[in-house]
């Protein structure tokens, strides 16, 4: 019997139990279907941007090798587009005078009574001498520009681009609006140029930010501005599993870090807490 030619990739066992068959059974390479470049995504996706990938499509992305001329065109130019977003930051924020980051949930709605305490703690700031800086988006964050707004202060809005949830809202001071593509150049924002820090319920962007937050304190990377955290009911189970499991149980943070974060439950014991830490450092507001 004459021996077929074997054509395929598989071992030399398959093609013992293939003999006789009267064809040569081809298993299918694992790289067949694989992409090597950022081009064969493109010509996959018929040329559609990157940021219209599904979320296969990002995974794969994630493991193609890059040839030296994609390196060259899509780092270096991402590199300019973060200074860029750095720049205008700094420029739009450099001159806004003390300011009061306050954080939340874009999915609040403005029934809830925490949008409402948002919206009140705000014009309580202004009505001290602070100005007001959020995400800039709707939920708390529009609470907050509202509640700005409603007392003449300064509204400063830092939003997000995102394919859901966000669009900066209308009550925004129009030359304090910023767009950002990149979270990092946000939150740099929102903490250099915070004299405090708010947090209302919210999610896992609210989370992100005061940690961020907290952890600069908490290496003195920044000052020890104050962070006040609204809602008891809301954050007290997360701050008893950091006090128990945290500090207790693994001695991952000193026992002093758990006096970082202040919890209150009204608007006025929050402006409080930023009142009394300007007073101590005899500090007073600017305009």
């Amino acid at each position: 019997m004459t021996k077929l030619k074997k054509t395929s990739r598989t071992k030399l066992s398959d093609e013992v139990l293939n003999a006789g068959s009267g064809q040569t059974i081809r298993q299918p390479d694992v790289n067949d279907n694989k992409v090597t470049t950022i081009s064969d995504i493109r010509e996959q996706t018929h040329g559609e941007r990157t940021v219209q990938l599904d979320d296969e499509q990002r995974i794969r992305k994630a493991f193609v090798d890059k040839d030296w001329n994609e390196i060259k065109i899509a780092d270096s130019w991402q590199i300019f587009k973060v200074m860029a977003e750095f720049v205008e930051g700094f420029e739009k924020m450099s001159k806004i005078g003390p300011c009061v980051s306050i954080f939340g949930s874009a999915r609040t709605k403005p029934d809830n009574p925490y949008y409402q305490m948002a919206e009140e703690i705000a014009a309580k700031l202004v009505r001290h001498g602070y100005g007001v800086i959020t995400g800039g988006g709707p939920g708390i964050m529009e609470a907050g520009n509202k509640g700005a707004r409603s007392e003449g202060g300064r509204s400063v809005g830092l939003n997000i681009e995102l394919p859901f949830e966000q669009f900066h809202n209308i009550y925004i001071d129009p030359d304090k609006v910023i767009n950002f593509d990149y979270f990092f150049v946000r939150k740099v924002m929102f903490v250099k140029y915070a004299q405090g820090f708010i947090g209302m319920p919210g999610g896992f962007g609210t989370l992100d930010e005061l940690f961020e937050a907290i952890t600069l304190i908490q290496t003195k990377k920044i000052g020890r501005f104050p962070i006040v955290l609204v809602g008891t009911k809301y954050w007290q189970g997360m701050f008893d599993w950091i006090q128990q499991a945290m500090l207790e149980d693994e001695h991952n943070i000193s026992p002093e870090d758990m006096d970082l974060v202040q919890l209150v439950d009204d608007a006025a014991s929050a402006v409080k807490i930023i009142d009394d830490f300007y007073s101590k450092y005899l500090l007073s507001p600017n305009f």
